[in-house]
């Protein structure tokens, strides 16, 4: 390079804006850790970027997000989490058993989870108003919310008596509502089996169990692995006349009975106001858990036209959307 080139170019560098380069030398980098395959939940990603842009940050503007998914396999999760603390990451957000994972991890770098279950039982934080620690985040009360999502069931087929519960084995998910589960039945008199999936071909041995057994409802626990399949799921249950009833609202709208639960979106969102404002100096000990408030009934109303369910119109009228 010639002398005079050299010096242009060192020149142009020295004109570069300060602001501007301090500003690209200090992104902060969020990791994103999450239990799913990575060609699902585009929407969750919409979510928590709008929330991070109501706190200010843009992905690849003012913000930086390493991705890392674990593809459904859960035991990948310690050495992704490792990987992003590795890395040096400003941040993780970590879903479902993604959190454990990152607490495992590192005791400094601040983790914002969104679960489902009560993050102090699981034992991620303290207590909810005053977390503790390096963890703060999102629960989305799933689990509080098995027992109404039965009694839904059961408005829908007043008759049932044998309702199938579907779970997926050594999940953070399943525990609180398997126990919801069995003390909601015994006080409506229902019978219960609980059958496992941690696989698409389990799923398929679950439907065939239930086509043997002919139960009178289907309840599905929520779990990031079986929305990740829940066409299959909602293809199943119609097929074998299964009435179902679900936590979240894609699974209805992918053609399932009946949906009851949190807005996803909406957690996924107040994750990422929450991560904005840890970046800009928030401490998580000092940010209390957020409880979801905003719950939504959703019903299929085609699917109940082909299953021959009859939606009592008082169910029709709390519904939050009728699917037609």
């Amino acid at each position: 390079m010639r002398r005079r080139e050299f010096i242009a170019l060192v020149g142009g560098a020295a004109a570069w804006p300060l602001p501007a380069r301090a500003q690209h030398a200090a992104m902060p980098v969020i990791g994103f850790l999450d239990p799913a395959p990575q060609d699902t939940f585009a929407d969750h990603r919409r979510a928590f970027h709008q929330g991070l842009k109501e706190a200010g940050y843009v992905e690849g503007d003012s913000v930086a997000i390493s991705y890392r998914w674990a593809e459904n396999q859960v035991d990948r999760l310690p050495e992704l989490a490792d990987d992003l603390v590795r890395r040096r990451v400003t941040l993780i957000a970590a879903t479902a058993d993604g959190a454990f994972a990152a607490k495992a991890a590192t005791k400094t770098i601040p983790i914002v989870f969104i679960v489902a279950d009560d993050p102090v039982r699981l034992g991620l934080v303290a207590s909810l108003a005053h977390p503790g620690g390096n963890v703060t985040g999102i629960n989305f009360l799933n689990a509080e919310l098995t027992a109404k999502r039965l009694e839904f069931l059961r408005e829908l087929v007043p008759s049932a008596s044998r309702v199938a519960v579907l779970a997926k084995p050594a999940s953070v998910n399943a525990e609180a509502p398997l126990r919801e589960i069995d003390l909601i039945a015994r006080a409506m008199g229902l019978q219960i089996k609980v059958l496992n999936a941690s696989n698409s071909r389990e799923i398929d041995a679950a439907f065939e169990t239930f086509a043997r057994e002919r139960p009178d409802a289907l309840l599905v626990i929520p779990d990031p692995f079986f929305r990740s399949r829940r066409m299959q799921l909602t293809h199943l249950a119609t097929r074998h006349a299964i009435p179902a009833a679900y936590a979240l609202r894609d699974y209805a709208e992918a053609g399932g009975l009946m949906s009851y639960g949190t807005s996803l979106m909406e957690a996924y969102r107040q994750a990422g106001s929450y991560s904005g404002r840890i970046l800009k100096g928030a401490k998580p000990a000092d940010l209390p858990v957020v409880q979801s408030s905003k719950f939504e009934l959703i019903i299929n109303a085609q699917t109940a036209r082909i299953l021959r369910v009859s939606v009592p119109p008082a169910m029709l009228a709390r519904a939050d959307e009728v699917i037609e």
